[in-house]
């Protein structure tokens, strides 16, 4: 019996018409002057090396199924997420890293083996396979909310400032001061993530549910897959987002603290 490919190969020719496609936005950038035709030769250029790197390394780590270092991988994984995060916000870097570090990777690994050992029950909770890309859908989805839950919350209270001070002034501690603002900067974060939620099915078939089926497997048993890892994504972004919030809200405004006490000696 002939061996069934489950998935069509896309071979030199699909790239070369792939990259056809981005005549489209560059025409679009060009007309408008948006200036993002070099950015963005830059930025798919890097995605592709990346990916593709990260492909061959990944297909030693799936040979090898070592324990030890499919959860170094992850670790490093965790690492560079959580730079990410505050890379891409207003804030520095060096002060919130460690701890951050810290919960942020407990709240992802907790999530993560929960998933492997008790919704999918897989034998080995450390294979490969199953371990790594779960892991980077995890973080991945979270990576994008705490971002915007971190640069929200910042602009919040930045441009709030006086009444933030007002509140601390009148006897409202840190955290009475900051809640309206950790509010607005957590729900904004989590409503692209719902708003994906409500639409599945419906208006868009999600990564995960379309690469099983491509891949050969059953659609019921791709649903089981895509309902279990957004229930997931979603716990897992609001801890990371919780995380982040509460870790620059006790570690990011003791200047402030300080400028009130100042103030309510005079």
């Amino acid at each position: 019996m002939a061996e069934i490919n489950l998935i069509q190969n896309i071979g030199p020719s699909g790239f070369i018409f792939c990259a056809l496609l981005l005549i489209l936005p560059f025409m679009v950038s060009y007309y408008f002057k948006l200036g993002i035709i070099k950015k963005s030769v830059i930025i798919v250029s890097r995605m592709s090396f990346q990916l593709f790197l990260t492909g061959l390394l990944l297909t030693v780590v799936f040979d090898i199924n070592n324990p030890l270092i499919n959860v170094l991988w992850v670790f490093v994984m965790l690492f560079f997420a959580t730079y990410t995060i505050l890379e891409g916000t207003d804030f520095k870097t060096g002060p919130f890293l460690p701890t951050m570090l810290i919960l942020f990777s407990i709240a992802n690994i907790l999530v993560l083996f929960y998933f492997t050992g008790f919704i999918i029950k897989l034998d080995d909770i450390f294979e490969a396979r199953y371990l790594i890309p779960i892991a980077g859908m995890l973080m991945g989805n979270s990576l994008r909310a705490n971002i915007v839950a971190l640069n929200d919350f910042y602009q919040d209270v930045k441009n709030n400032e006086q009444r933030y001070l007002y509140r601390l002034c009148v006897g409202a501690s840190r955290k009475e001061a900051l809640f309206p603002y950790m509010q607005r900067s957590m729900l904004s974060s989590l409503k692209p993530t719902l708003a994906n939620m409500a639409t599945m099915g419906i208006v868009f078939l999600p990564g995960m549910m379309t690469g099983q089926i491509l891949g050969g497997v059953d659609p019921i048993l791709a649903i089981k897959y895509q309902i279990t890892i957004m229930v997931a994504i979603f716990v897992t972004t609001v801890l990371g987002v919780l995380i982040c919030v509460i870790v620059v809200v006790e570690k990011g405004f003791d200047d402030y603290d300080l400028m009130v006490e100042d103030i309510k000696k005079v």
